[in-house]
């Protein structure tokens, strides 16, 4: 049986991220996962969780079995959270899942039940798990235009393109913090495809992973929540990831609305039953967490506190960088980067430029171009800033370290 096994394409990031491992070299700077870092390096546990687990230990629940929805108090905040208001969780449902790749795959799977022979429209570029968890629950796949070139505008062809989006069809868009690209439409540009959603009758799935890390908490869901105001039907998947630093505890929400309760009546019995068949049911000890945070006024605040100031370093590491890259001749790759926003920046590099980076700087970027900002400890900016100049080709690297040979 198992020579019959074709060999598999390899996970593009992990296999970076075993590179970087293998790179001995003591100027190497990992940016490829998606993961916070703060000024040391470290991915810090929030104060704030901390905090939860301690009062959760010391509560010693039960390790039952929670239900195939999961934790029913953390989808009760998490509903609270994100839509913000009575009159739109009064017609939403929402299902516990292994994170926000877990609630991809059960809305992908709704979809495949609820709308046969559906399309799901992505962004070019898009994150690199929507299109094979929208094609592995036997989806199409089309995209739509990626923000443009210069960032200028954040829509790019966007509108044209969606209004080829038939009735039958759902848009996948992410919700703020766009991964890769970092650029997002405007508000204006959000109530477009609001209104061109309505006439054309297609159904927005909004991926949330990085909400509080952008604008601000409020300001970064502003967008979802008009979506769900104008329009009947709407899917949310969201992911605790980022903004409580979960990301081992794999901690997710699927959210549907509907045009009325009584539309949703057979909802959460299809997510729990498309659960069944791929896990079962969620690990309580994430949404145990936030459950706690989010319903205890103190922990709430310092969480929010916490967010803040993580969003502040992200935005100071990215401005660092701009000015860096500024003075070393690259104006326009700074004014590109500094449009941008959220975890992620997308540098205006080809593979192969990408490549030279890491062999010859160990800066490991994916080969599209994306750097983590939230990954870069602050007095590393000025050599990251060293090394994309001289690819570039705006600064001589003829003193570039290099105290070990790139890996193979």
């Amino acid at each position: 049986m198992l020579e019959l096994l074709a060999p598999p394409p390899a996970d593009p990031l992990w296999d970076l991220a075993a590179e970087f491992a293998g790179d001995t070299r003591p100027e190497r700077l990992n940016l490829v996962l998606g993961v916070y870092r703060d000024h040391t390096g470290a991915t810090p546990v929030m104060s704030a969780v901390r905090e939860a687990e301690i009062r959760l230990a010391e509560r010693s629940a039960s390790k039952e079995y929670r239900g195939l929805s999961g934790n029913t108090a953390f989808n009760r905040v998490m509903l609270s959270m994100v839509l913000g208001s009575e009159a739109r969780t009064a017609r939403a449902t929402a299902v516990q899942t292994v994170a926000g790749t877990g609630a991809l795959r059960l809305l992908a799977d709704l979809v495949r039940q609820t709308r046969p022979g559906a399309t799901v429209w992505i962004s070019d570029p898009a994150y690199v798990n929507h299109r094979p968890i929208l094609q592995a629950a036997g989806l199409k796949v089309r995209t739509y235009g990626s923000p443009d070139p210069e960032g200028l505008s954040g829509t790019g062809g966007i509108l044209d393109d969606l209004r080829a989006a038939g009735r039958n069809d759902v848009v996948l868009l992410q919700g703020c913090c766009h991964n890769p690209t970092g650029v997002d439409p405007s508000f204006e540009t959000w109530e477009a495809l609001a209104e061109l959603a309505a006439t054309s009758g297609w159904v927005p799935f909004v991926d949330l992973a990085y909400h509080g890390l952008g604008d601000g908490l409020e300001a970064d869901l502003r967008a979802t929540r008009m979506l769900a105001d104008r329009l009947p039907e709407m899917l949310i998947a969201v992911s605790c990831s980022k903004n409580f630093g979960l990301y081992s505890d794999r901690t997710g929400c699927a959210i549907v609305l509907g045009p009325t309760r009584q539309a949703l009546r057979h909802v959460e019995t299809a997510l729990q039953n498309a659960a069944r068949t791929l896990y079962s049911m969620p690990p309580e000890h994430g949404a145990a967490i936030v459950t706690t945070i989010l319903e205890d006024e103190v922990l709430r605040t310092a969480w929010r506190a916490e967010l803040e100031v993580m969003r502040n370093r992200i935005t100071a590491n990215r401005s660092d960088l701009v000015g860096h890259l500024d003075a070393l001749g690259c104006g326009a790759e700074a004014k590109l980067l500094a449009r941008q926003k959220g975890m992620f920046s997308m540098l205006p590099l080809v593979p192969d430029d990408m490549r030279r980076l890491r062999r010859r700087f160990a800066i490991y970027g994916t080969a599209s171009g994306r750097i983590n900002i939230a990954g870069i400890p602050a007095h590393r900016i000025p050599y990251l800033a060293q090394g994309i100049a001289a690819v570039c080709g705006t600064v001589d690297t003829a003193g570039a370290p290099s105290t070990a040979p790139a890996p193979h």
